[in-house]
């Protein structure tokens, strides 16, 4: 009998650093069991202290990549992460829709974790109009909802506001991340829309440098659990599951001079 895997593309920016991006994407599928793929829809230059440029890759060649996926291996899950622009937005709305994908996962990259940003200004209608309703989950922390929303959000009654105001552009499922809460509490909040309930995710906060990437992370952890059959409550758990132990097992770590990574492969590597 044949083998087949649990097949995940990533559709996001390459940081040659290894923390952030495709290649935090790639790590996470491989830690979670899955086999992955990837549209490189951006070359940054970047490390754990910032970015110092970005080359965007043409649109039409970021189409040309999702064909090649898409016809031949196909996918189970989709993680998309930073786009750049709304012509690139476009696009990929164009291929998902005419490919049929399911269980998308969008990542609304909009500032790296060193406040440098990774998204143009006309990109943000372009992904409300085209890209949110097409996400069966749209994963945004609180400085990305007040952007969308255009407003600031602060505490746990905000995020269920946030969550609802967010999912008037079609998303299925809004997680709204805390990572930026303050105190010891970094529980994130999902919202189911079609059920109108909300599902707080509980997390503690881990006292690190060693965040770059964790927003990249949790998002494919989300697409390959979701690829391996779970539904999306479960896949939520078990990312955020995933995403703290990550965090937590890379705490100790030394690696730059400013935010490092976390630790993907924390279940394989001895210490």
């Amino acid at each position: 009998m044949n083998k087949s895997y649990h097949k995940v593309l990533t559709i996001a920016g390459s940081d040659c650093s290894g923390g952030a991006g495709i290649q935090a994407d790639l790590k996470t599928f491989s830690a979670i069991g899955c086999y992955g793929m990837s549209v490189i829809t951006a070359l940054t230059a970047q490390n754990t202290t910032g970015v110092t440029d970005i080359h965007a890759v043409p649109p039409l060649f970021a189409e040309k990549q999702m064909e090649a996926v898409f016809t031949d291996i196909g996918t189970d899950a989709i993680k998309i992460g930073m786009l750049y622009s709304a012509e690139l937005i476009q696009v990929v709305a164009r291929q998902l829709i005419k490919h049929g994908a399911t269980n998308i996962v969008v990542d609304p990259v909009m500032v790296a974790q060193s406040g440098d940003k990774l998204l143009q200004d006309d990109a943000i209608e372009a992904l409300k109009d085209h890209l949110l309703p097409l996400a069966d989950v749209v994963t945004p922390n609180l400085p990305e909802a007040a952007v969308l929303m255009d407003r600031e959000s602060e505490g746990i009654e905000d995020f269920k506001a946030a969550a609802k105001n967010l999912a008037r552009y079609g998303s299925k499922h809004i997680l709204i991340k805390g990572g930026h809460l303050k105190g010891i509490d970094s529980s994130d909040l999902l919202y189911l829309v079609s059920e109108d309930r909300f599902v707080q995710v509980k997390g503690d906060r881990i006292e690190t440098r060693n965040n770059h990437g964790t927003g990249c992370t949790l998002s494919s952890a989300i697409a390959a659990y979701l690829s391996k059959g779970n539904g999306v409550e479960d896949a939520v758990k078990k990312a955020k599951i995933y995403i703290t132990e990550a965090i937590r097992k890379g705490a100790d770590y030394t690696l730059g001079h400013g935010h490092g990574p976390v630790h993907h492969f924390f279940k394989f590597w001895s210490e």
